[in-house]
């Protein structure tokens, strides 16, 4: 499985990445999707270069001019509520691409130990097509594999793109044996270390969720 990790060469992501981290920033709610907004951008620009192109003659006001299009079919999909802005950030690029929404959410049976759950799936077909996966917090994994598996009721994707802002290193190794290496490519602006006994990432920057749209009952 290939991974890249946007933390290993430093751009305007890593500035992003600061001031999604940064307790002093962080509270600016539209501030912070807008960073997740614009690092999604990025990704889906770095994402584009993978994709298969074809020429096509369009007519300009002088002559007739030959481009490259895109020739590969995107699903953009993202697991709410987190990866809305990031998964709009993605769409403002990819901006001809087929959508997918999955609802994924941990119920908690003791206080560190909890279930995921698959409420709500939207999707078009994925036979053939290149689905990009996105989810700004890949703590653990398990979300991801599931909302993955559900996606894959609508068909099997040719290849799998993983995005997320930050994830744990123990996701990354999950995902390692959970995808399929061959057609999956994860792409992260930073790998940390660890998580904690509630699994929340560490150092991470918080419940993503809760700082973009307000904490919840």
């Amino acid at each position: 499985m290939k991974i890249v990790n946007f933390a290993e060469y430093p751009s305007v992501i890593s500035q992003y990445m600061m001031e999604l981290r940064n307790v002093n920033i962080q509270g600016d709610m539209l501030r912070f999707r807008r960073n997740l907004e614009r690092i999604g951008e990025i990704m889906a620009f770095e994402i584009s270069r993978t994709l298969r192109y074809r020429k096509e003659t369009v007519d300009t006001p002088l002559a007739p001019c030959k481009c490259d299009v895109i020739d590969t079919q995107v699903v953009l999909a993202t697991i709410f509520r987190a990866g809305i802005p990031f998964h709009q950030g993605f769409l403002n690029i990819l901006d001809t691409a087929e959508n997918a929404f999955v609802s994924a959410y941990r119920k908690y049976r003791e206080k560190e130990n909890f279930d995921v759950f698959i409420e709500y799936l939207a999707s078009p077909r994925l036979d053939g097509k290149t689905l990009i996966l996105v989810d700004p917090m890949l703590a653990t994994g398990k979300s991801m594999e599931l909302s993955y598996h559900a996606l894959l009721t609508k068909g099997t994707p040719a290849h799998v793109h993983i995005a997320s802002v930050i994830a744990s290193q123990d996701a990354v190794d999950y995902v390692k044996e959970h995808f399929p290496a061959e057609h999956t490519t994860l792409w992260v602006g930073a790998i940390d270390p660890e998580i904690n006994p509630h699994s929340y990432i560490v150092p991470g920057l918080g419940d993503a969720g809760d700082l973009a749209y307000g904490t919840k009952d």
